[in-house]
Formats: structure tokens, C-alpha cells, sequence
């Protein structure tokens, strides 16, 4: 048994549509809509859909809105849980085919099959831990100055074509064993949004795979909002300085032990 979990904010219904339907799968057992927004039309239009279960909230982050679904999971006793965004979509016959992959492996804690654009471009979710460089240079540094680091953090060499146990996940779509959200902890709420899924993926790929798998491929509609609107370019800043301040800024050990293992892995046949 699997649950899952979205976390809406004046979310279009017509793309929550699609993401619902692709969760019609016989594996699923609860769905859990965590409405920070809190909007009565919102409510009424998932009333329509099965196993859908309806939490208004306050806009607690989107991390912590999460944790109010996963809480629920691990009552339920739910064996995983997915975490996705809205805005992807897929064959519903993935969840059943993913589950299937974490049962014959125990050792994978969490996830991420390939993720692609609409137009079938190949999304870049599979990255290094990143440093303080990667983050604000990529932001406010001229392109060409950072671009061969911005290929190294983005692994541009890596050709996605093969499993990688990586310790960055997008939180787009995160598939995760309970047990191990059980034994490492859930999403820290300090972070309202953006870092949210690196700090969550690298603490389970301390305990267990944290597996990108390329053999299933689902679509997001990323629209990189934070690049657009100040508002959100401030809060992305503000919450990368607060994971830097719990890691570390320059010196971050294990960072530099999982990206090192990562490299060489990605340059073993």
C-alpha cells in the first residue's frame, strides 16, 4: 500500500486533473491534498476524485504541508509514500512498476525516475550536493563565467541513461520507503521551500540508496518561478542560506565525500 501527497497554493485545476488521474492506480490507498490556500473551490473540486482526502492549511512551506500528509502515511501504515508536484503527469502503471522495483531492493530508501519537459527534453534533476558557488553564482554571476561549473554541479556528462545513486532528488516527484522516513525523519520544516528536498534526499542517501531511475519516465511542467518573481528569488535565497547554515557553507565534509563518490561513479563503466 502507498499514499500520496500534493501541496497546493491557487493551484490550476485543470493541471491538478491530470496529476490525479495519473495517481488512478489500484497501489494507491490515500491521497492527501494539502492546501495551503485553503480554497473552498479547491475543496470542492477534488470532492470529485477517489481516494482523495482533503487538508486545508495555513502557507506552512511547502515541506512542513508535506510532513502533514506523512504523518497521516505513517498511521496508516502506508510501506511508501510519494511526494509529488501538481504539475506532473504519467501512466499510472509507473507507481505499480516503481513499487515493485523498492520491494526486490530494500536497500533503496527513495526514487526519482527520469523527468522530462512536455516537449520530452530531458529535465536536469540528477546533481551534485551543492555548494554556496553553485547556488548564488548561478544566480547573479554572469553565464559564461560559471558555465563549466554549472556542468559539473548539473553532472552534464552523465548521460541519464543508467541508474546513479545520488543525493539530490527535485522534490517534483519523490517515491519514498516510510521506514526510512521513519529512521531519518521527515522534511525539516525550518526550510519553507526550495532546499527542502536536497536536505530530505541526502539525509536518507546517508542510510540508504537514494536511487535515480531512469527506466520510468514521468513529465513536469517546470516553470522555475524563483528565476521570474523577486518575492520568490528572495525566499529561494533565504532558505539555501539556511541549509548552509545547518551543513555548512565552505566546509561541509560529507558533502565533498558524496560528491566525490558521485563523480567517480559517473566515470565507471
Amino acid at each position: 500500500m502507498m499514499t500520496v501527497s500534493i501541496v497546493t497554493y491557487h493551484t490550476d485545476e485543470d493541471e491538478l486533473r491530470q496529476c490525479l488521474e495519473s495517481l488512478n492506480s489500484a497501489i494507491v490507498s490515500r491521497i492527501f491534498i494539502v492546501d495551503n490556500g485553503s480554497e473552498e473551490r479547491l475543496r470542492l473540486f477534488v470532492g470529485g476524485f477517489d481516494k482523495v482526502e482533503y487538508i486545508a492549511s495555513e502557507n506552512v512551506g511547502y515541506g512542513a504541508a508535506h510532513n502533514k500528509a506523512i504523518h497521516r502515511a505513517i498511521a496508516d501504515g502506508a510501506r511508501y509514500h510519494l511526494v509529488v508536484n501538481s504539475d506532473v503527469r504519467f501512466e499510472p502503471g509507473i507507481l505499480v512498476r516503481i513499487a515493485g522495483v523498492m520491494d526486490r531492493r530494500p536497500e533503496i530508501g527513495q526514487l526519482q525516475p527520469k523527468i522530462v519537459y512536455p516537449d520530452g527534453r530531458l529535465q536536469p534533476t540528477v546533481r551534485l550536493l551543492p555548494t554556496p558557488l553553485d547556488v548564488f553564482g548561478r544566480r547573479f554571476l554572469p553565464k559564461w563565467l560559471m558555465r563549466r561549473r554549472n556542468e559539473r554541479y548539473l553532472l552534464s556528462e552523465f548521460d541519464h541513461s543508467r541508474e546513479l545513486n545520488v543525493a539530490y532528488h527535485q522534490g517534483s516527484f519523490m517515491f519514498l520507503r516510510v521506514d526510512a522516513l521513519r529512521h531519518t525523519g521527515l522534511f525539516d520544516e525550518r526550510f519553507f521551500m526550495y532546499p527542502e528536498d536536497i536536505d530530505l534526499t541526502r539525509r536518507i542517501h546517508s542510510s540508504y540508496l537514494t536511487l535515480y531511475y531512469p527506466s520510468e519516465t514521468v513529465v513536469h511542467c517546470h516553470r522555475a518561478a524563483s528565476y521570474r518573481n523577486l518575492r520568490l528569488l528572495a525566499i529561494h535565497c533565504i532558505n539555501m542560506a539556511r541549509y548552509f547554515n545547518k551543513w555548512g557553507w565552505l566546509r561541509d565534509p560529507e558533502r565533498r565525500r558524496v560528491n566525490r563518490k558521485i563523480l567517480s561513479d559517473i566515470n565507471t563503466d
